[in-house]
């Protein structure tokens, strides 16, 4: 043991070693000793990504009796090496060795998603400051801006947050994230439905950098917020608008005309949106790659023909051309009803 201690932790231990073993396994190996205790916790505070999907409710020593450190930021020197009296079974380079093999063997981790404890989570990100990614959507059932708030505002080099539905939250928690994370790339507010106009406009304002956005079932929000959105974002890549009714043609053909570099579009049950904003879209977004229209009774094949010409893919399938020679045969309308299956 006192070897691998002895190897310098910010130079090897940290970015080549620990960096291999999911969170799970770290807040095991942080129970061995003091010496581990203290490593992990200089590998928690230099961590780029952090997503709650790794760390497990039960077992990892993390509720209010577990043996977490109280004290505040990463290990100024290091501990010494050798074991600790009181310390039983195997070595820690024992132990090390057989976690790092298992995580060779093992070509892909299978994450489990339980809702960590607010207090795990607390300790866990409380030293941290050069996060890259956030997802925490495991944490739907009990976050709230008291505890993402310190977060965000401490990390200013933040470029993908997931938080879908994660419904406690408010706009503070959009409006922090517009301010604090300038670079940010990816943002999922999907399910959140306390998301209004005034801070998707401050998140249009501060985050222009933005390639995918997520605002599934963001129900307060309508054309004008999102026609802000998009002439601020024209770089954007990715948009969802799913499951919102009030969504039409006004915000979809300005997110066409604004975005032409858009890949990926889901409007997913936006009832108001027609053909003729599909027609624009086909227009306007000529590296369109998917879109997504199920439930939009008002949007046809006549408009859709064109994508599908192009190879888009789309989660409707065109009538059979059986049943639409029939059509025509019969009625002569077939270009007009809506031919969604």
């Amino acid at each position: 043991m006192s070897g691998l201690l002895a190897l310098p932790w910010e130079d090897v231990l940290v970015p080549h070693v620990l960096r291999l073993l999911p969170l799970r396994q770290l807040l095991s190996l942080r129970r061995v000793s003091r010496a581990f205790r203290e490593l992990v916790r200089l590998y928690l505070a230099n961590m780029r990504r952090f997503d709650s999907a790794q760390v497990p409710q039960r077992g990892t020593g993390l509720g209010a009796r577990g043996p977490w450190p109280r004290g505040g930021g990463p290990a100024s020197g290091r501990p010494r090496s050798g074991r600790r009296g009181g310390d039983s079974g195997p070595s820690n380079a024992a132990l090390l060795g057989r976690l790092l093999a298992a995580r060779a063997a093992r070509p892909r981790l299978v994450l489990i998603a339980p809702a960590i404890p607010r207090a795990a989570f607390l300790t866990l990100l409380q030293d941290n400051k050069v996060l890259q990614q956030l997802a925490l959507q495991s944490c739907s059932d009990w976050l709230t801006d008291g505890e993402l708030l310190p977060v965000i505002r401490q990390n200013h080099h933040l470029q993908h947050i997931q938080l879908k539905g994660c419904a406690q939250l408010s706009c503070q928690a959009l409006m922090a994230i517009s301010l604090s994370c300038p670079n940010l790339r990816q943002l999922s507010l999907a399910h959140c439905e306390w998301v209004d106009s005034l801070s998707l406009r401050s998140l249009a304002d501060h985050c222009k950098a933005l390639e995918a956005v997520d605002l599934t079932a963001c129900r307060q929000l309508k054309d004008e917020a999102i026609c802000y959105l998009v002439q601020k974002c024209s770089r954007l890549k990715s948009l969802s608008l799913a499951v919102n009714a009030n969504v039409g043609d006004v915000a979809v053909e300005e997110t066409a005309k604004c975005c032409p570099e858009l890949e990926h579009l889901d409007l997913t049950g936006c009832l108001r949106v027609k053909n003729d904003s599909i027609r624009v879209l086909a227009e306007y977004c000529p590296k369109l790659r998917s879109l997504k229209v199920k439930h939009c009774h008002n949007v046809a094949e006549s408009s859709l023909s064109v994508l599908r010409s192009r190879g888009v893919e789309l989660d409707v399938e065109p009538l059979p051309q059986t049943a639409l020679v029939l059509l025509q045969d019969m009625a002569g309308f077939a270009p007009f009803i809506n031919l969604q299956i």
